[in-house]
């Protein structure tokens, strides 16, 4: 039997925060240096020995990255299908937890797991198909056809979601609410909805991060240049500037930066969302 003594614990102590230390300075790292770059001038870009601190460091990368290539409006493109797409998924993967969690009809299991089917298909599989349904709609080259699709992919994870939650809920309250003459729709408007904030919250923010950076199907279906989103302009962005490393790094900062507002100012949603069983199937 091996002793537990201080020595070995202490032992074992420090091999684990090395081991989480080194693993830090891993993920970290390469974005320390994407920061420290944004802010070099290009004939310092790749310098060598790779230095963190810029000396001297500039700002010109950002006011260029922001202010060419009509920058700004693929930026205001962006912020547009984020935000319609956030406020659609929520509200109605909403409504559809709501009927699956608080309503007992036909066939209600069988086309909840129909729904969930949706998350085990890459999206890239259903990419050509989903491509050859937009066209036929006439929701091709339009930010309401990616609004319209990105809603469509995130209502099964985001129904999952709320319907954990949404079950959750003491039957007594719709007992309490039904003695007082309210319908399913005041229950939900007057009762879930504000109960149920923490996991709106989570599904809010988990639509707006999935829509912000999604690529492939809005490199699909957009080619009209003034209807480009952030992830399209800078990925063309670094084509037409591959050696300007500076200029690349500022234009992609830039666009992170919505996505660590909206996960910072949501955390605490987040985490609250989870541990009270947003997540129960």
């Amino acid at each position: 039997m091996t002793l537990d003594t201080p020595r070995l614990r202490r032992t074992r102590t420090i091999a684990r925060i090395g081991a989480l230390t080194a693993g830090a300075v891993l993920m970290i790292g390469p974005f320390l240096y994407m920061v420290s770059t944004s802010f070099k001038p290009n004939m310092l870009a790749l310098e060598w020995p790779p230095r963190f601190i810029p000396r001297p460091a500039t700002v010109a990368n950002y006011v260029q990255a922001w202010s060419a290539n009509h920058f700004a409006q693929y930026f205001a493109n962006s912020v547009l299908v984020a935000c319609g797409t956030t406020v659609a998924t929520t509200l109605f993967a909403a409504l559809a937890a709501y009927g699956f969690a608080r309503f007992a009809f036909p066939g209600r299991t069988l086309l909840f797991w129909t729904m969930m089917l949706g998350l085990m298909v890459p999206g890239v599989v259903i990419l050509i198909p989903q491509f050859l349904v937009a066209r036929s709609l006439h929701l091709t080259n339009s930010l309401s056809g990616l609004v319209f699709f990105y809603v469509g992919g995130g209502m099964a994870f985001n129904t999952f979601l709320l319907r954990g939650f949404f079950e959750r809920m003491p039957r007594e309250l719709d007992e309490a609410m039904d003695i007082d003459g309210a319908g399913p729709v005041r229950r939900f408007i007057t009762l879930y909805l504000p109960l149920s904030r923490p996991a709106l919250a989570t599904s809010a923010i988990f639509a707006f991060l999935g829509s912000w950076d999604e690529y492939s199907w809005a490199f699909t279906s957009i080619n009209d240049p003034d209807r480009y989103t952030l992830p399209i302009a800078i990925a063309q962005y670094q084509g037409q500037h591959a050696t300007s490393w500076g200029l690349v790094f500022a234009a992609s900062l830039i666009g992170m930066l919505p996505v660590v507002l909206v996960f910072l100012l949501g955390q605490r949603h987040v985490v609250s969302g989870l541990q009270t069983g947003a997540l129960k199937a």
